[in-house]
């Protein structure tokens, strides 16, 4: 199995050595773990929400060194980026000088509203949800559209807080999962959603079910921010997609993609 989605003291909302999350990983008997630490953004030191440029070599390094001191489990070196739309240039370039294992891409803000912020929810009272549901599905899609990422990260994070759209999603949720698999991005099944207010999984079952129909694979990811999440209740997220029609999920090495099944 493996944990995907795990972040480090580095972005300023995590805590924990990176070490301890390996040897989380290990005690759970993973045999891959991903750091996946938010790239660094404008801004983003300063409101506790990324590591900077200057501290991002050094946690290429951290990962490298993690690796040559625990052989026995494999360390992916990942990141997580924000999906801005006319920033996918910079974005671009500052993905280029790492050799990333995987890219996750994710959308956190719309427009200037960062609407999954605790500090934010408030903004949520004189919102309409429906048409937050709208523009966030959008953002999804353009993120897929744009080729920087290999897998789009918890992707009904809109309902973070537990906000529902009243409106029929359906064509918004089979243009997206169409979007997916035309630009060929994996999606992650992770279970940070079961420990917010909304006590569920990013995506929903119903979501993910579609994501099967159409053939796109997944990933699975704690979003760990502290040790002990590390592969926390990955035996719901299992059954989950196994309830929903999938045999197995992928790896990256390289931003290249392998088939791995399940074991009965």
């Amino acid at each position: 199995m493996i944990d995907y989605h795990t972040h480090t003291s580095l972005c300023g909302h995590a805590s924990g050595k990176m070490e301890d999350y390996v040897k989380e990983a290990v005690q759970c008997g993973l045999d891959e773990l991903g750091f996946s630490d938010h790239l660094p953004m404008k801004g983003g030191k300063k409101n506790n929400l990324s590591m900077t440029l200057e501290e991002l070599p050094d946690y290429v390094g951290e990962v490298e060194r993690l690796r040559r001191s625990f052989p026995d489990i494999c360390i992916k070196l990942g990141i997580e980026a924000d999906y801005v739309p006319g920033n996918e240039s910079s974005l671009r370039e500052i993905l280029a000088r790492y050799q990333f294992d995987y890219v996750i891409g994710s959308v956190h803000s719309i427009g200037t509203w960062a609407f999954d912020h605790p500090d934010e929810r408030d903004r949520w009272d004189s919102t309409d949800v429906d048409n937050v549901y709208a523009n966030y599905f959008d953002l999804l899609r353009q993120s897929a559209r744009s080729g920087l990422f290999d897998i789009i990260g918890h992707s009904d994070l809109v309902k973070k807080f537990g906000h529902r759209c009243e409106a029929d999603l359906s064509n918004e949720l089979n243009d997206t999962a169409q979007v997916f698999a035309k630009h060929d991005v994996a999606v992650e099944i992770n279970t940070s959603g079961l420990r917010k207010p909304v006590k569920e999984m990013y995506p929903s079952k119903e979501i993910l079910t579609i994501y099967q129909k159409y053939n796109i694979p997944i990933v699975f990811g704690s979003d760990a921010h502290a040790p002990d999440e590390v592969g926390k209740d990955f035996d719901k997220a299992v059954l989950v997609a196994r309830q929903c029609g999938y045999k197995g999920y992928v790896t990256f090495e390289q931003r290249e993609r392998a088939v791995c099944d399940f074991l009965d």
